[in-house]
């Protein structure tokens, strides 16, 4: 196994169980309705505003909070991984030649996500393994985020559980077909300057 991936099992391996709490602010209409024109879902834009306009309770796309990414502004570009992930979503790979593949996720649906909820995640390492396939080793490390309710809105009890995602991730070592040495004044892919 290469010292990068050695470098993410160790760190994984130390971090399972190790929850992070995040508080995802309180949930608008309009963060629903951004994430239905992102999947062209013109009748629930419509139907939500309405249901807004009524006074009537608004329910969330069923996977707007798998979907969402990140709860925060975003990073800026040069604060990017390699792969163009944010650090967030590549655990335990900072600073090193690796990349990423999403292996898969299953989605628990728990109780409805009403606008005017606010929301908190809570996110662990939960496993992080070594694995060897055809084309070569790789580490799997699985990640478990779960998301509650924090504030009573309206059908809503504080502290349900209104969804729960469990992931997979695969952590390849970074391929560099010809890539020059440190020093080696040829650009990639071996031409001379």
């Amino acid at each position: 196994m290469s010292a990068a991936l050695e470098e993410v099992l160790g760190r994984a391996r130390k971090l399972i169980g190790e929850w992070e709490h995040e508080d995802c602010g309180v949930l608008a209409v309009k963060d629903f309705c951004r994430y239905a024109a992102s999947l062209n879902d013109d009748d629930y834009i419509r139907r939500a505003r309405a249901q807004e306009a009524a006074g009537e309770p608004v329910v969330a796309p069923p996977l707007f909070l798998a979907g969402t990414l990140s709860w925060q502004d975003g990073p800026t570009e040069d604060a990017l991984q390699r792969d163009g992930l944010a650090a967030r979503e590549a655990p335990c790979t900072d600073g090193l030649p690796v990349r990423h593949v999403h292996g898969g996720q299953s989605v628990r649906l728990g109780g409805p996500v009403l606008a005017g909820t606010r929301v908190t995640a809570e996110r662990a390492i939960t496993s992080a393994d070594h694995r060897s396939g055809r084309s070569g080793e790789f580490v799997l490390l699985g990640i478990t985020t779960r998301f509650t309710a924090q504030d009573t809105a309206e059908d809503t009890v504080d502290g349900a559980e209104l969804m729960a995602m469990d992931e997979t991730i695969v952590v390849l070592d970074l391929d560099l077909p010809d890539a020059p040495a440190e020093g080696d004044p040829r650009p990639a892919g071996g031409a001379a300057a």
